[in-house]
């Protein structure tokens, strides 16, 4: 839209194309207002609005705005802790600009952002990350939310259950069969009783409804996993194509993995499957060895627990921090290594 005058009065979406078993990523507001979001079908969207026009990422565009984006921050602050390519959280506790002032300095941060990047941004600004993610969700687009401390109970008190941090559909169904709705529902409840019907997220409960969120803003996100999957146009059968597809991805996995900014060793290898039914399967295995082969019997082990046709695969790693006492983290297979497993593999 920012680009593209023609784009900015009607619905678009950045997603993949519908007779490829496309998904939205993500889509305009206007897009919004007919019902779509992310990780919608493409086909369903079109359906919800024909004149919807889809078009491909420029992943190149939007780390180029991001970069842009995140030396704004620094301005103001050395304490930012990224979330994805369009959102981070600041900590201005210590910032001398505006006289400390967080509400003067996101009101520059946003103007900064659209005098010189060209786009708008909406910014949350509160005493905790919790807080902060609410607000900066509260006003958009081009939005600004404050809650003071003052504030913070009433805000909190009025809040629904499905904005807390970690409350995805199903923990939110359960809290609302227990007539739940509201965090201030939440206050009847000891944080005992919490843990013994929510398990552990039950402490969290306890602490969210009542505004509290110790969590500081760490300058680099520890990754937990990487993965790379693909999405077929037509189901595929038969172990045979499902390792021929594995072993295309593993290229692909290693190369994600190359570019890791923070330095990681594997701990266990996955394997995805997602079946013509939309139900998925994981398959994972501990690292014995850096042996990508092990993803091919992962895929084998699948295979027999169900043969049905799959839409979608999917590899990865998860991830531990490598630490200096850990040693070096040896490079997975050399490339003539790898060509001569894959063909070993098909034959």
């Amino acid at each position: 839209m920012r680009d593209n005058p023609k784009y900015r009065d009607i619905p678009i979406a950045i997603g993949g194309a519908s007779d490829r078993r496309g998904v939205i990523a993500t889509c305009n507001y206007i897009a919004r207002k007919f019902g779509i979001r992310s990780a919608m079908p493409t086909a369903h969207a079109l359906k919800l609005c024909p004149e919807l026009l889809v078009l491909p990422a420029r992943m190149d565009s939007y780390r180029e705005a991001s970069r842009a984006i995140h030396d704004i921050f620094k301005r103001y602050t050395n304490r930012i802790e990224p979330l994805s390519l369009d959102e981070a959280y600041l900590d201005v506790t210590n910032s001398m600009q505006f006289h400390g002032s967080a509400t003067l300095i996101a009101q520059e941060i946003r103007r900064d952002v659209e005098r010189e990047v060209g786009i708008t941004i909406s910014a949350g600004v509160a005493p905790n990350k919790f807080l902060a993610k609410v607000a900066s969700d509260w006003n958009k687009p081009d939005g600004l939310k404050v809650i003071t401390p003052h504030d913070v109970k009433d805000f909190v008190s009025d809040l629904e259950v499905g904005k807390l941090h970690g409350v995805g559909r199903v923990t939110e169904q359960k809290l609302k069969d227990r007539g739940i709705r509201y965090c201030r529902d939440l206050l009847k409840y000891s944080e005992v009783e919490l843990v013994r019907y929510f398990g552990k997220f039950g402490k969290s409960l306890y602490l969210l409804a009542r505004g509290e969120d110790h969590r500081e803003v760490v300058n680099s996100r520890i990754r937990k996993s990487i993965s790379v999957e693909t999405t077929f146009t037509e189901d595929i059968s038969g172990i045979d194509e499902w390792r021929s597809q594995i072993i295309a991805l593993i290229p692909r996995l290693k190369e994600r993995y190359d570019r890791l900014e923070h330095h990681y060793r594997i701990s266990s290898f996955m394997v995805k499957v997602k079946y013509n039914d939309f139900s998925q399967h994981t398959v994972e295995r501990q690292v014995s060895s850096l042996d990508t082969l092990q993803f091919l019997d992962l895929i084998i082990d699948a295979h027999e627990r169900r043969e049905d046709p799959v839409r979608l695969l999917g590899i990865g790693f998860k991830l531990l921090p490598l630490k200096d006492t850990d040693g070096f983290q040896y490079p997975l297979w050399p490339d003539s290594e790898l060509e001569q497993k894959s063909l070993a593999a098909n034959h």
